[in-house]
């Protein structure tokens, strides 16, 4: 009776433990499988650093390119105490800005750009960056907008003509680098600030001296982001004293212009409003979508003056430096615009949109020289990609230059050929993936409408306007496509070219 008993209690504790043992190895299975799924391949590198030996921030999306194949589209790295994994193909940037976008919709912020985006409260790291974003959508960068700013656009375009002149009469070599800075500049700050720099000599230089500074640093190589218990280095180098005095300035002279546009005996034009004046009556009124403060909106033009400057004028010279290069392009670009537009003094805007394959011209300058060649972004949830488990918090670089390169994609990448866009309706807006030169998903770069405006009237005048030659002893293939570190790819060599009058 006693051992029926004690049959029957062991048989009622099997069916009791049945089920949390049976959910408990099935955990234990789900876990082992998942840990079997492998990281992507990638360089062995070493203790604490990583792979960062290896890299040169100088021609990172190069190197990066080169080691996609060995490695493949999609490879892996650790940057010091972090993971990072590198995206090559035009599928594998579709399934990560697409399919995955909700995942990796977060931007991975560094020390400098904690400190420009004052902490972390402007479009692309404030926790409320989508409200942000539709106000800038709004109020900055709908089509209604970009069109009332075109007069600015012109009127700088003219006088830039008007210096170019000056230098062939004076048969003097134009640096198109230095002219196309100092115009998308003008444009640039018209529309942020109501005002330019660019005729004190004194206050240009010291606006162009913390705006170059900025640029420089906002991707500058920090010990603290990828090693945090070596950030010491940082300061003993100067780096982080740097950063700060820089910011310093920075935020200084957004106060100065606050002060500016808030004093009641202030001086502008009626079709003049600008970006601040939108901000300030946003705030004043108050805006539904979130309570603006100073420093957010001192944040906001951050973002917007560094990048709208940054990848338009980065954008433009690279488009002169493809044509230049190319004389088969350069002259039916120039053709077109000329014969198309009659002969005008200035192409306006409207003028613009008939031309088919100056159009082509710009896709083809975005892709070939990819203006800012990887974009980041950093998985806030993991998932797995062709085979991969992609964790949280690991970086994601999508690299660009190796997308608008990729065989398969693109017949003759090597090759600056505009023609390839005259017979399909790619585009770079975000949803043909070869072509991505903006970004997309959520995270695609609100301000694509303006910033090509901009390129585009620079670029059609100084094709209607001027015929272009290489300065005596100069050849063509001697005109390099070196670029320097920074948030967009500018031309490391000035771009030096011969202008004559065309009418």
């Amino acid at each position: 009776m006693c051992l029926q008993n004690s049959s029957t209690m062991v048989s009622f504790l099997h069916l009791l433990l049945a089920p949390p043992l049976l959910i408990f190895f099935t955990l234990l299975l789900k876990k082992s499988i998942k840990k079997k799924l492998p990281l992507p391949p990638g360089p062995r590198g070493i203790p604490i650093i990583g792979n960062l030996h290896q890299l040169d921030s100088s021609n990172l999306h190069f190197q990066l390119w080169n080691f996609s194949k060995i490695y493949g589209p999609i490879f892996s790295l650790r940057m010091g105490f972090k993971r990072a994994i590198i995206i090559s193909t035009p599928k594998l940037a579709q399934e990560i800005l697409n399919d995955h976008d909700l995942d990796v919709c977060t931007r991975p912020m560094t020390l400098s750009q904690k400190m420009f985006s004052y902490n972390g409260i402007d479009m692309n790291f404030s926790p409320q960056w989508k409200e942000m974003r539709k106000i800038a959508a709004i109020h900055f960068f709908s089509a209604k907008k970009v069109s009332s700013f075109s007069h600015v656009r012109k009127s700088e375009v003219k006088k830039m003509i008007q210096k170019i002149s000056g230098h062939v009469s004076s048969s003097k070599i134009t640096n198109l680098s230095e002219i196309i800075m100092s115009v998308a500049t003008a444009i640039n700050c018209r529309i942020l600030f109501g005002r330019t720099y660019e005729e004190d000599g004194a206050e240009k230089s010291r606006f162009h001296g913390i705006l170059n500074e900025g640029q420089a640093l906002f991707l500058t190589f920090f010990i603290s982001d990828y090693i945090p218990f070596l950030g010491w280095i940082d300061k003993i180098t100067g780096s982080l004293a740097r950063l700060e005095s820089t910011f310093n300035s920075f935020d200084v002279f957004f106060q100065q212009v606050l002060n500016d546009h808030q004093n009641p005996n202030r001086q502008k034009d009626a079709d003049e409003g600008d970006v601040i004046d939108a901000l300030l009556q946003l705030k004043k009124q108050g805006c539904p979508l979130i309570d603006l403060t100073d420093d957010q909106i001192k944040a906001i033009l951050m973002d917007l003056l560094m990048g709208s400057i940054d990848t338009s004028v980065a954008s433009s010279v690279w488009v002169m430096t493809g044509l230049i290069k190319n004389p088969r392009a350069m002259k039916k670009a120039q053709e077109e615009v000329r014969n198309l537009c009659g002969n005008k003094e200035f192409i306006d805007e409207d003028d613009i949109q008939k031309l088919e394959y100056f159009k082509a011209v710009i896709k083809e300058a975005l892709r070939f020289y990819s203006p800012a060649p990887l974009l980041p972004r950093e998985v806030n949830k993991s998932f797995i990609i062709d085979g991969y488990e992609i964790q949280s918090k690991t970086l994601v670089f999508v690299n660009l230059w190796a997308i608008h390169r990729y065989h398969e994609a693109w017949k003759d990448p090597e090759e600056f050929y505009p023609e390839r866009f005259l017979d399909n309706n790619i585009d770079f807006k975000g949803r043909d993936f070869e072509l991505i030169p903006f970004g997309a998903g959520r995270r695609i770069c609100p301000g694509i409408q303006m910033g090509i405006a901009t390129v585009e009237v620079i670029i059609a005048n100084l094709l209607n306007s001027f015929d272009w030659e290489m300065p005596i002893g100069m050849i063509r293939e001697n005109i390099d496509d070196e670029g320097l570190p920074g948030l967009a790819r500018h031309k490391k060599n000035h771009l030096c070219l011969v202008a004559k009058n065309y009418m």
